[in-house]
């Protein structure tokens, strides 16, 4: 029987139909001799009945005998429901179907785990949902995540594709360059010794399609990192790739602001208002203590440096005394954090390197802490007024250099949010999305342990044009003409105007990354040899798509928005992968393993 309708598709005006459906059995009930089916398919579901005297007695003890799961079809009439018993949780509950003929196509074992039941579905250890991902992938929550994803990708595809690009599609066995996260190498038999890597991203990739004037590149890209995996880490992603040539990061914005626009439309009907608002990446860390700051709600970071400077309390007067700064915020209705909450927080701070985190409760009108008796009340009086604190405030001070400082604030304030939100203190709207750019990243980092500086965002990064005079100079004033895009405190993505002159790409591998010219010409050398040849100026971005469908799908983890995923140790439960390969082809790839075989 081939289906004439899918399961979500029968209405009032279908009634007198005869019509074929096929699909899972979603529930089966017997009432009074009388069996209710409800037939579901990936759009959703229908009631269907079989009553004895409608079907022969060898069918209808078959229907009785159905597991949940089992694929049947079934052909009858469309008929209303009785009053009272419509189901207005589903669009067909206005009617069922009367079975007249039933064909089981396949009879399913009883279920690991239950897929009707949203409720109990979401309590299952996820190790077993990934175990039995075709089960999972059942439910429609996770069917809807699909759905929504296949969406998004399509709505990109055609918005890039308005705008003038072109989708081209770059190498996944590419040449290791072990600057970054770590590689996974693909051994190559024909050449023995010698290894592919898969790419982190096509970032050189691209660059050289605007040396071969493509002008307008995209790619939904696969990628691939072998790195420690987190909720939203995999050790393969897919990224929005995007690259254009003779731009400025206006056109960027002005880019992926439309392409964000148009896909909040078409997953969730939600008109995004732009042009989104910008900030420093100093103003981030000074306000929000991190560089996608969640500004759905305040508890901004607040400076006391110049209060603090002459005061008693010698850990803030030493630590400015010594180039750092103190800052402070107001967790405000959280001077009831138990003593637990208070060493998670001091937990946090020494994670930083702070030796500890000082603190005032503010209770029964009473500022309870040690470090009180230290402030004067001039010092007092600015607490009040610049933190606004009233009765039931906790007031939190870090006091360090001044990243330091911002980032150990920065994290305490995220989980105080959190603490505020479980005790219904703070509200937050599900529906509330709150995008925008971080601009004006430094160019460069320094690791104190190797002495050398290195890339914040990546080498092929362009620094601000007025700041390249002091490359050499003074290389910790140097801004990057990088750009974060975040939401909600999630980094989609970042991008970057390139380099685009031989000259300033070697000075930056050579002089100010300290990369051996040999190095360079090895990993690098057909990148600068093209740049010889005419590179336009250009830039690009990256949008973590995975991310962005979790947000958009809202859930926490991508695990929930990838069809197959792997586990937090990057394992395929359901295909028990990565497993043992056959000596065979470790001998026709010149390998030779030296771990111990495991029992």
């Amino acid at each position: 029987m081939k289906r004439t309708h899918h399961c979500n598709e029968l209405r009032s005006e279908h009634a007198g139909q005869t019509v074929i459906l096929s699909g899972w059995v979603h529930s089966r009930r017997d009432l009074g001799g009388v069996l209710f089916i409800d037939l579901r398919d990936r759009e959703g579901r229908t009631q269907t009945v079989l009553d004895p005297s409608d079907l022969t007695k060898e069918l209808f003890e078959q229907a009785s005998k159905l597991h949940s799961e089992s694929v049947i079809s079934i052909s009858g009439k469309v008929r209303v429901r009785p009053a009272g018993t419509e189901n207005t949780k589903i669009p067909t509950g206005q009617v069922e179907v009367l079975v007249k003929e039933l064909v089981v196509l396949n009879n399913a074992d009883v279920l690991p785990f239950p897929v009707d039941d949203p409720e109990l579905a979401s309590k299952v250890n996820e190790e077993l949902r990934l175990k039995y991902r075709y089960l999972d992938l059942r439910r429609p929550e996770m069917t809807r995540n699909l759905r929504v994803r296949s969406k998004v990708a399509i709505a990109t595809r055609s918005y890039m594709d308005e705008q003038g690009f072109l989708e081209v599609e770059t190498p996944t066995l590419f040449k290791s360059t072990p600057e970054g996260a770590r590689e996974f190498l693909v051994p190559n038999r024909r050449d023995p010794g010698t290894f592919y890597a898969l790419p982190q991203s096509p970032q050189q990739f691209k660059q050289i399609l605007m040396v071969a004037g493509v002008e307008k590149y995209f790619q939904l890209a696969r990628c691939y990192r072998d790195e420690d995996l987190r909720a939203d880490r995999q050790p393969e992603f897919t990224q929005v790739d995007i690259e254009m040539s003779f731009i400025e990061r206006e056109d960027i914005y002005a880019l992926i602001e439309g392409l964000l626009k148009r896909v909040w439309k078409t997953a969730l009907n939600v008109d995004v208002p732009t042009p989104f608002k910008r900030i420093s990446f100093e103003e981030a860390l000074n306000r929000f203590g991190i560089d996608k700051p969640d500004t759905r709600f305040g508890m901004e970071l607040v400076d006391f440096t110049e209060e603090f400077r002459a005061s008693t309390f010698k850990v803030f007067s030493g630590t400015i005394a010594n180039g750092g700064v103190v800052k402070a915020m107001n967790a405000k209705g959280l001077a009831d954090a138990t003593q637990g909450q208070i060493e998670t927080m001091t937990e946090y701070a020494k994670g930083f390197g702070a030796k500890g985190l000082a603190y005032i409760k503010v209770e029964k009108g009473e500022w309870k802490s040690p470090i009180v008796k230290f402030f004067n009340e001039a010092e007092k009086a600015a607490l009040i007024e610049k933190l606004r604190i009233e009765e039931g405030d906790l007031i939190l001070f870090a006091a360090d250099q001044w990243l330091n400082a911002c980032e150990i604030l920065g994290k305490i304030r995220l989980y105080c949010a959190d603490l505020l939100k479980s005790q219904g203190k703070l509200t937050i709207d599900a529906n509330r999305f709150d995008f925008l750019w971080v601009i004006e990243f430094p160019l460069l980092g320094f690791d104190r342990e190797q002495n050398r500086w290195y890339s914040s965002h990546h080498p092929f990064t362009a620094p601000v044009n007025e700041d390249i005079p002091i490359l050499k100079t003074e290389p910790k004033k140097v801004r990057g003409q990088h750009y974060d895009i975040v939401v909600n405190g999630v980094e989609l993505g970042g991008g970057s105007i390139r380099i685009h002159q031989p000259d300033v790409q070697k000075t930056i591998f050579e002089e100010i990354l300290q990369i051996p010219p040999d190095m360079v010409k090895a990993r690098f050398g057909y990148m600068l040899d093209a740049f010889r040849y005419g590179a336009p100026p250009h830039g690009g971005i990256a949008l973590g798509f995975d991310r962005l469908i979790a947000i958009l799908c809202g859930t926490q983890s991508i695990r929930d928005v990838i069809a197959f995923p792997k586990t937090a140790k990057g394992t395929d439960l359901m295909t028990d992968s990565p497993a043992p390969v056959e000596p065979k082809q470790l001998r026709d790839l010149h390998i030779e393993l030296k771990v111990a075989k495991k029992e």
